[in-house]
């Protein structure tokens, strides 16, 4: 396979190790780096003697993302026909539209794939925006660094999925020194730029409440004469080296001069910390991390480091002190040592060759996702709770919100394993699903899809994962309906259904119902909402206290450019709506009917199918014998008052 990959960064000859490893497992990589670029704080240029598939190009800006190249290497490379084009540049950025429009104008159809590490969900000024957007639509594929940035992507329009592919560290350069203990006189380091997101000037205010620290700061940037004002303020200056940047063997033997290495970057405005390489290397040269609980760091560190509070000296002084706590220091430097190991450039280029063979050949694995959170709503009687838990397993979160307040409702959650809330009230399915969301968001799992499930409908785990593959199997898909069965006849449930229209109810009148049936909208009996698509989207519409309700929310969503789909899965639904009065029924269901109709085609829209209904029951309500005609008869009378004004009459 030819790949031609463009990485503006690549002048760091120890950041072409993913190359090398494709290389290695037979991928014809052509690279197009620039011929110098700021790294640390310092111009480097490009060293490219001992890599032959390298080659360099001028570069006009300094921004990341506002910066061209000299378009004849690129030019060049494209001569070459790849099989894939690897830009390993933010969509938005002005260098991934110089190369898309180079391959247009070359006539090279070969796909490509994009990379990300944005964290944060901007919406850039125009043509940005639309170059982004254009670059999204057409891409193969993503991959990214951090698991928000596949996220981000998907919401902006990514037509192919998105790859988690972390970052890679050389184990073979970073390796760790015999030591077994910090040394009495600690060193704590710093390395990265010297800029003001990076959080630097905690790191010396933390590093000045223990005399007995010394700092070592790798690095340099625009911060730099502040920093070293900082460390004379705080009267620290003697204990503080500024040794400027470093790289290769250079970098490695500054890590072994250090008991723990810091990472204090900030949550800043229009900046996150995407990946944290420097946390990384530390491990795997066998240095203590104790890093700011911010961005990506939180991911890449997990527990072979100490996570401290960002923007708070006293906490990452408290840190550091832990650290060098001689039997945390040595737990710390094991579980680091043997972390580091998920981050070799074998196992990145592995993951790289896997996502270039499938965007060629066709099916690309989607990045992994949380498991989806289940909220049932329930009311009444909870002797349907317990069966739709039992069938669901314990695999998933469940959260129960209680309408009715019942002792045994809770006794059945909590038996289950499932988060149990009184709502305190009937709030209505809507606002019982919004309850619902809010309580799920509270407790940290904000990021999960959305299993709405009734309490009289069953469905296994196995069933909702499959539902959940089908969500994500496009990137524009909101919900996921169930196909479902009658449980004692084993009948299809018809879960497909038309939007209520006033043209609908006119065709419906005079006995053409049978041509609308258009797929619009899923039941809402087992119906999973992406998360994103809520995001977007917004919670339920809570006028609508009983029907009606998955409805509005699937017109808003299609209206809004997602689409709707349904799994082909094994549940049962029993149905039953509001009890065994089919008036009370009616009412709620004719009741939200007219105002889904007056909120989405006003006051003529609704004057329109309330016309229409009352023709077709009248007609029906004199020609059909039995319930059927009984039942036109009360819609009628339902329809004459006003469905509305029936349904408050109830109340």
């Amino acid at each position: 396979m030819r790949v031609l990959r463009l990485a503006h960064h690549a002048v760091v000859s120890s950041w072409r190790e993913r190359e090398r490893e494709l290389i290695a497992r037979g991928v014809d990589v052509s690279l197009v780096s620039s011929k110098a670029w700021n790294e640390g704080g310092v111009m480097v240029r490009l060293d490219a003697e001992q890599d032959s598939f390298v080659a360099g190009a001028g570069t006009v800006g300094s921004h990341p993302s506002v910066f061209l190249m000299n378009p004849i290497p690129i030019w060049r490379e494209l001569g070459r026909r790849p099989d894939l084009i690897d830009l390993h540049e933010e969509p938005n950025s002005l260098i991934t539209a110089e190369v898309l429009l180079l391959r247009w104008l070359r006539r090279v159809r070969a796909p490509y794939v994009l990379y990300s590490a944005q964290n944060l969900e901007k919406r850039y000024p125009i043509p940005f925006r639309w170059m982004e957007r254009k670059a999204l639509r057409g891409a193969g594929a993503a991959y990214v660094c951090n698991v928000e940035a596949g996220e981000i992507l998907r919401r902006k329009g990514l037509a192919g999925p998105a790859i988690y592919i972390p970052l890679g560290v050389d184990l073979a350069l970073f390796t760790p020194t015999d030591r077994t203990a910090p040394r009495a006189d600690a060193v704590v380091g710093y390395v990265g730029r010297l800029e003001p997101h990076k959080g630097v000037d905690v790191l010396l205010r933390a590093v000045a409440t223990n005399p007995g620290w010394m700092l070592q700061l790798t690095g340099d940037g625009s911060q730099r004469t502040v920093l070293e004002q900082l460390a004379v303020q705080l009267g620290i200056e003697r204990r503080v080296e500024f040794l400027g940047h470093a790289s290769g063997a250079e970098l490695v033997a500054r890590y072994h001069a250090l008991d723990v290495v810091a990472v204090p970057s900030l949550p800043w405005p229009g900046w996150r910390e995407q990946f944290c390489r420097v946390a990384v290397e530390a491990m795997a040269a066998g240095v203590p991390v104790v890093a700011s609980a911010s961005g990506a760091i939180p991911d890449v560190v997990a527990t072979a480091g100490i996570l401290v509070e960002p923007a708070d000296p006293a906490a990452l002084a408290d840190g550091i002190r832990q650290a060098l706590v001689a039997s945390t220091w040595t737990e710390l430097r094991a579980r680091g040592l043997q972390h580091a190991e998920d981050f070799t450039w074998a196992s990145v280029a592995e993951l790289q060759r896997s996502m270039y063979d499938t965007v060629v050949g066709g099916e690309v694995a989607a990045l992994p996702v949380a498991p989806p959170q289940v909220i049932v709503v329930a009311y009444g009687s909870p002797d349907q709770l317990s069966g739709c838990l039992d069938a669901l397993g314990d695999e998933l979160p469940v959260t129960v919100i209680d309408n009715s307040s019942l002792a045994e409702a809770r006794r059945i959650a909590e038996q289950h394993g499932a988060r149990y809330v009184d709502s305190g009230a009937n709030l209505g399915f809507a606002g019982g699903v919004n309850l619902g969301l809010a309580t799920v968001d509270q407790n940290g799992q904000g990021a999960a899809d959305i299993l709405l499930l009734n309490p009289d409908a069953r469905i296994d785990a196995a069933s909702v994962i499959a539902m959940q593959s089908a969500l994500r199997s496009a990137h524009n898909i909101a919900a996921v309906g169930a196909a479902q069965t009658e449980p004692d006849s084993g009948l299809p449930v018809r879960v497909w259904w038309p939007f209520p229209t006033p043209w609908g109810a006119c065709l419906e009148a005079v006995g053409l119902g049978a041509l609308r049936r258009r797929p619009d909208f899923a039941i809402g009996s087992i119906l999973l909402l992406r998360r994103e698509a809520i995001d977007k989207v917004g919670v339920f519409d809570e006028r609508f206290f009983l029907y009606a309700e998955e409805t509005d929310w699937q017109y808003r969503a299609r209206k809004a450019g997602w689409t709707i789909a349904v799994a082909d899965v094994e549940a049962t639904h029993e149905g039953g709506g509001t009890g065994g009065d089919p008036r009370a029924r009616e009412a709620h269901f004719y009741g939200s009917a007219e105002r889904y109709v007056r909120k989405h085609y006003g006051s003529t829209g609704w004057a329109v199918y309330r016309f229409a209904n009352l023709a077709g029951a009248t007609v029906r309500g004199l020609v059909l014998p039995g319930e059927r005609g009984a039942a036109a008869r009360r819609r009628r009378g339902l329809f004459s008052k006003g469905p509305i004004a029936v349904e408050s009459s109830l109340s």
